[in-house]
Order: structure tokens, then C-alpha cells, then sequence
């Protein structure tokens, strides 16, 4: 490990201690996760003791389930079910890549993120609910918004926040997880309040998912802020290590152009 993913693990491990960090996550959709990128996520995870959370690229997304039973994952999410017929593709896709045993170490759970989504949740939750189905909903504010026309500056109001509310009433009668992101940051904490009040199993930034009951605890704000500087600092680590790929074959380009300038002339 670099100076930064140690300082990243730090991090993660005074989040665990403190502020109820439960897992750290990485989306092969809108996030564009690669592969390598992964790997170092997974051993700065595994080394504060927390489990991998992945973000599919699609409901059917074969090759993303495969690679993420590769490396081992905690939680798998699939992004935008709209239809109980989208929820099913994505279970029978769980149901081909991973055997039963690897299926019960693992919470799968799926993207609820667009007007139409939550227009069709009774349906949608009803299939989830069925055996073999899926452990809970990750509710995205962003999305959801953007669905309805909004920006993102609405995602902590009164209109969207009643909607998550809404959502987690159904999944706790269905004794389904329900899982709020979107935006998350130190000014959501009213809003996840509220909605803790009816249920609300882990809220996630883009980088770290936290305990749901975390949330009413009274330094969260720090907690959040730890989840700002971790996110920071992958960015910075990730930057650093594309940039080095880019310039480790600058001279042998120097000279090589050289000698075929040479040749050619």
C-alpha cells in the first residue's frame, strides 16, 4: 500500500469504530469502476475489516456478476428496476452466476431510482419478497429526482423525502432492507432521520455505506466529513496512478521516435 490507501484505511477503520461504517462501495455503472481500480479497493476494504459493496452495470450485467464473485463481495446492487420483470432478470442472473451456498453469504439487492419505478413497487416488492428473491432496495435521490423533472438540488425536501418514506413503509412490511443514496451528505441528515423513523437499514455516500441507525447518532457529521476525505483521497490515488501509467513509457517513446527519424531520414 501507498502513503494514501494507508490514510484510506485509517479512515475506514475510525469509520467502523465511530460512525457505524458497514462497507465500502464501487459501481461498474455510473461510477465506470475498471477492474484494477477494483482490486486496490478491495485490499484497502479488506484491510479495515469491511466488506465490498458493488454497483452492477445493468439488471443482467453477466460479466459484472462473475467478476465481482471473483474478488468477493458483500453486497451486489442492480441499478434502475422499473418492472417486476427487470427484478426477475436480475435474480435469475444471481441464480446462474452464484451457487446457492456463495448466495447466502451475499445481500443482493437492486436500484429503486425512477418515477416509474416506484409507480410499480407493489409488484417489484412482491417478487423480491418470493424465495430466492432479493434481500432489500437501495433508494437513489438523485435519479429519482431527475426522474420527475427535478434537480439535484431537491433531493433532501419534504416531496422526495416523503417518497423514501413511502418506500421504506413497504419494505418493512415486507421485512425488506431498505437502503437510502443519492446525494448523501452532512445535509441530508434530517431527511434520514425522518426516514429512519419508518425504517432505514444503511445510508451510503458513493464510496462508504453506513448503518442505518447510525445516522441518529450526534457526531455523524463527523462521520460524513470521514467519508468526504476517504472519497477525496481515492480520487487523488487514482489520479496518481493513471498518471504514472500514462509517463512510464515516455523515454523509450523519446527514443524510439528519435531513432526513427534517424532511420527515416
Amino acid at each position: 500500500m501507498n502513503k494514501k490507501e494507508t490514510q484510506m484505511t485509517d479512515i475506514l477503520k475510525l469509520g467502523k469504530e465511530k460512525y457505524g461504517v458497514l462497507s465500502v462501495k464501487a459501481e461498474f455503472e455510473a461510477e465506470g469502476t475498471r477492474l484494477d481500480e477494483l482490486l486496490r479497493l478491495v485490499d484497502i476494504a479488506r484491510s479495515a475489516g469491511l466488506p465490498l459493496t458493488v454497483k452492477i452495470g445493468g439488471c443482467e450485467a453477466i460479466r459484472d456478476l462473475y467478476e465481482a464473485k471473483q474478488i468477493g463481495v458483500g453486497y451486489l446492487v442492480a441499478p434502475m428496476v422499473e418492472t417486476s420483470y427487470a427484478l426477475s432478470k436480475y435474480v435469475a442472473a444471481k441464480i446462474l452466476v452464484f451457487q446457492k451456498d456463495s448466495r447466502d453469504s451475499i445481500q443482493f439487492l437492486f436500484n429503486i431510482e425512477t418515477e416509474t419505478g416506484v409507480k410499480n413497487l407493489d409488484t417489484i416488492l412482491e417478487s423480491a419478497s418470493m424465495e430466492e428473491g432479493v434481500q432489500g432496495v437501495v433508494f437513489g435521490r438523485v435519479d429519482y429526482s431527475g426522474s420527475k423533472g427535478l434537480s439535484r438540488e431537491n433531493i433532501n425536501s419534504n416531496l422526495i423525502t416523503e417518497t423514501v418514506q413511502s418506500v421504506a413503509n413497504s419494505c418493512k412490511q415486507r421485512n425488506l432492507d431498505l437502503v437510502v443514496g443519492g446525494g448523501v451528505s452532512i445535509e441530508s441528515i434530517d431527511a434520514l432521520r425522518s426516514i429512519q423513523e419508518v425504517k432505514l437499514t444503511r445510508f451510503e455516500t458513493r464510496k462508504v455505506v453506513f448503518a442505518g441507525e447510525s445516522i441518529k447518532l450526534q457526531n455523524i457529521r463527523e462521520g460524513l466529513l470521514n467519508a468526504v476525505h476517504f472519497e477525496m483521497l481515492w480520487l487523488l490515488n487514482k489520479r496518481d496512478y493513471y498518471a504514472g501509467i500514462t509517463k512510464e513509457d515516455d523515454k523509450r517513446i523519446d527514443m524510439l521516435e528519435g531513432r526513427w527519424k534517424l532511420l527515416n531520414s
